[in-house]
This record gives structure tokens, sequence and C-alpha cells, in this order.
């Protein structure tokens, strides 16, 4: 191309617009995965079963970051709504709005991370858009993407189905991607980098469909951490949660970055994470299945749905103290996703 940013004339849907979306994105994602004709939607082809579609918009600061950036974002984020719904994730739509002056090389390396995301999650990107505005009036770049899967027969995730006696899981540490974007931004140094957990998580999709309906529900614990997501999960099932402190996953260098800075890891941003709620017959073979999985290798039963609190979650402290962990309230680490 040659231009090295963003002209408003990239918007214009003339000669510019056309070599944008041509040399941009056609020449990144998949040729086969995306409409020769370019036309403004995708006619896809959908296996037996119950279709869940899911939308997402990210506007993260910085763009790029330790473990990845706003293109792997956009697709793992939207990827791993589809899992959470017990679905297999198969298509996805993307909308740009670019601001005017936006570098061509960060847009570039954005769109191929999107492709290269797509294609290790087994998605297709089939239709999308791209808008450009003035200067100032966005930062830099929001994505929306749009996403379809199919959920199988014989699985059903719902907060509707979660009883008393279920076990609570979480696929690996917790807090790494909000940390990472806080020490990115602000410019913290600490002696262990953290790294984002950015990631699709459909493998643990898949190997999670087998159990069927003994696994009752789950959930990726992005803005307002794990506390968060579990407190949501207690109001919608009508049931308390208990955990136990000693067995959530935090690496070491979250939990002292997160002490220095009066911070709490319960609360900070997951990317790459999922909360399961099943069965207590299964727990241990699905901890074991998810253990097999390179992103869920950390894998840890925290703690168990409780008929009484209903709608509360009690967390019991390294000191045997049990105390009410809250939802968030206001702002954490803002811009996340």
């Amino acid at each position: 191309m040659k231009h090295s940013h963003i002209l408003l004339a990239h918007g214009s849907g003339g000669r510019l617009s056309q070599q944008l979306i041509e040399e941009m994105f056609v020449s990144s994602f998949d040729k086969h995965a995306v409409p020769r004709e370019l036309n403004d939607g995708a006619v896809l082809a959908l296996p037996p079963g119950k279709v869940v579609m899911s939308t997402d918009s990210f506007v993260i600061s910085p763009l790029f970051f330790p473990g990845g950036d706003i293109g792997k974002l956009a697709v793992s984020g939207t990827v791993n709504d589809l899992v959470a719904c017990g679905s297999r994730p198969l298509y996805l739509s993307t909308a740009f709005i670019l601001e005017e002056g936006f570098s061509l090389d960060s847009l570039r390396r954005i769109v191929q991370s999107m492709a290269d995301t797509a294609r290790l999650a087994g998605v297709e990107l089939v239709t999308g858009d791209t808008k450009v505005v003035e200067k100032g009036s966005v930062d830099q770049i929001f994505i929306n993407t749009a996403g379809i899967g199919v959920v199988p027969d014989g699985v059903v995730y719902q907060p509707g189905r979660i009883n008393a006696g279920d076990r609570v899981l979480v696929t690996g540490t917790i807090g790494d991607h909000g940390l990472t974007i806080l020490a990115e931004r602000e410019g913290f140094k600490f002696n262990t980098p953290v790294t984002s957990d950015c990631a699709p998580l459909h493998e643990i999709g898949q190997s999670l469909q087998p159990f069927g309906e003994k696994v009752h529900c789950m959930r990726d614990p992005t803005r307002g951490g794990l506390a968060t997501v579990l407190n949501e999960l207690a109001v919608q099932a009508g049931l308390g949660i208990q955990v136990e402190e000693e067995r959530i996953p935090i690496l070491d260098a979250v939990r002292s970055a997160c002490n220095m800075l009066g911070m709490d890891p319960l609360y900070m941003a997951n990317e790459g994470k999922m909360v399961i709620i099943c069965e207590p017959g299964i727990s241990e073979k699905v901890l074991s299945t998810l253990r097999s999985i390179d992103v869920s290798k950390n894998a840890t039963d925290i703690g168990e749905v409780i008929s009484q609190p209903a709608g509360m979650v009690l967390i019991k402290t390294a000191l045997g103290i049990e105390r009410i962990l809250t939802a968030l309230e206001g702002e954490h680490v803002p811009r996340i996703c």
C-alpha cells in the first residue's frame, strides 16, 4: 500500500477502501473463509443442533501487550463466549472502527493476529466491515466481533441447572491478564514478568462435551474477575457458593504485585480461563481431562455450591475465617478488553 497511515479516504467506499480491504484483510484472512464476492453478508452451513450467537466489542489500551494484542483478544473473547454456552465455535464476523492517522503497520499486525487466532480455534472469519473516523473520535482502533456456534444434543450449560453439592472448578491461574494490562499501561516493572492468559478455549469446550449434561454451567471470568462471576452465578442459580482461598490458583508474581499495589487478584480480569460447575461425581474426571490440555493444565477444584446463603459467595481464608466475597463495585482496572 502506498500510504503508511489510515486516511479518511480509506473509509470513503472508493478505491482506497477497496485497496484496504483487498490488501489488508483478504490477504491476511484465509481466502476460502471470506466470500470471494465480498458481499455484505455470508451464507453459512450449520450442522444439527441449537445455534448460539454472541457479540462483543474490544477497546483495550494498550493495543499490544505481553501475551497478545487487541486482535488476538477480539477473536479469543468471542470464541470463549461461544464455548461457555456449550457450543462448538464455527464462524466469526468482524468490524473495525479506525482512527484517521492509525498506523497501517499496526493494523497489519492486528489483522494477522486475528487470522492466526481464528485458524488456531478452527473458526472462519466470514464477513466484516470497516469504518474510518476523524482523528480523536476513537482511540486508534475499536473492534467488534460476532460469533456463531452450534450446541450438540445433550449439552446444556445454564445457571438454572446448578445444584447444591456441585463442584466449582477454575481452569487455571487468575488475574494474569488484568495485571499484565495494568503493568504495561502504567510502565510497572516486576522481577518476574507477568504475561496475559489471552487464548481461545475451544479445546476446553471440546473436551467437556463427552460429559454431557453432567456439566451444569460454564462462564469465563473476564471483567470483574473470578469474584464477580461467582456472584453472578450464585444470584442466577438462587444458591450459595463456598470457595477456599488457599485452593484458588494465583501466580506468586500476580499475588505479590497485587499486594504491593493494594489490589485483589480475585477481581482482576482473565481472558483465557473458565469457571466450570459440574456434578460432584465427575469432578475428578473433568479435572484430569482439563489438565491434559495446555491452556488448562493448572485446573483446580476451588469449592462447592451450597443451598444457603442463597445468592451469596463465601470464601474461607487461609486463617480459617469465613467471609462474604462480594462482586466488584466500581472500576478495578479500566479497559482490559
